[in-house]
């Protein structure tokens, strides 16, 4: 596999930090993570069976990173770096060859096939051949690392603004397959605030792709931005959810983000849950 490297490590600059800094690591949002005492006692009630070498829940040390492909990679690592803050870990790139687009490709290949289909039409490069390069970087965050990946034809720069394939023109998070990746707010920051403040700091790089959803019923974009900051954020009060904050938000290249607060009795059963998994994975 021929490839180039390039290994380039972000100063720390609170400068770069100072709108946007309230946004901590990246996690994974979502109501169903609160873990019950029913699950705690079940975990301890089996620390035999975790012991058991063979199982793969033994063999991990949890999420490394989470991967989004981009179109435009200047604009993404912008985004994740100087408006939220992220920190780079490395770079490498112009991947192709065999190799490479057996690992990340093949079974889109087998498809494309029984589809009887060119595999350029499902989106699939040719990184075997070099038509098309992989480019890669690692963002670093308090807890957890994105990768920005993309894919672009030979002939274009690293790092540069086509990609070499369309990107998905529905980003609904109700379709399947759909992912998001959440950032955790601390909590002392003004919610609402952040949020206007993400929202102008997009604007003013240029990335209008940057919008957030208000609680309150709009029907158009100037409704949107006519909302009162108040209409930012959605607080849980039902349990098991209650104390919950969030916020939905689309990023620079379309994807979909969540911000959110973990505050009182929801904060309390992650932190439950927490110490059940740790009490697990101590077990193994």
């Amino acid at each position: 596999m021929s490839h180039q490297q390039e290994t380039i490590v972000q100063p720390d600059n609170p400068d770069r930090r100072a709108i946007i800094r309230a946004a901590g690591g990246a996690a994974i949002g979502g109501f169903a993570a609160a873990l019950t005492a029913n699950t705690t006692a079940s975990a301890q009630e089996t620390p035999a069976a975790i012991r058991d070498p063979g199982l793969l829940s033994a063999r991990l040390q949890g999420i490394q990173h989470f991967g989004l492909t981009v179109q435009n990679m200047t604009r993404a690592y912008e985004f994740y770096t100087e408006v939220l803050g992220g920190t780079e870990v490395f770079r490498h790139g112009d991947f192709q060859g065999d190799a490479v687009q057996n690992t990340l490709l093949a079974d889109q290949e087998i498809l494309a096939k029984q589809q009887g289909v060119n595999p350029r039409t499902i989106g699939v490069p040719d990184l075997r051949d070099g038509a098309q390069r992989l480019d890669v970087r690692f963002i670093q965050f308090d807890n957890v690392v994105i990768e920005l990946l993309q894919y672009r034809d030979a002939d274009q720069p690293m790092g540069g603004s086509k990609s070499f394939a369309e990107p998905l023109e529905h980003m609904s998070p109700a379709f399947p397959r759909m992912m998001h990746i959440c950032f955790y707010v601390r909590d002392d920051v003004d919610f609402n605030q952040f949020i206007a403040d993400l929202e102008a700091e997009s604007a003013r790089r240029g990335m209008t792709q940057v919008r957030a959803n208000r609680i309150i019923r709009v029907s158009t974009e100037e409704e949107r931005k006519a909302a009162p900051l108040s209409a930012n954020t959605n607080k849980v009060t039902v349990a098991p959810s209650d104390g919950w904050e969030l916020i939905y938000c689309k990023g620079p290249e379309g994807e979909q983000l969540e911000f959110v607060k973990a505050l009182g009795p929801v904060k309390k059963r992650f932190a439950d849950g927490l110490q059940a998994h740790l009490a697990v994975a101590g077990a193994k």
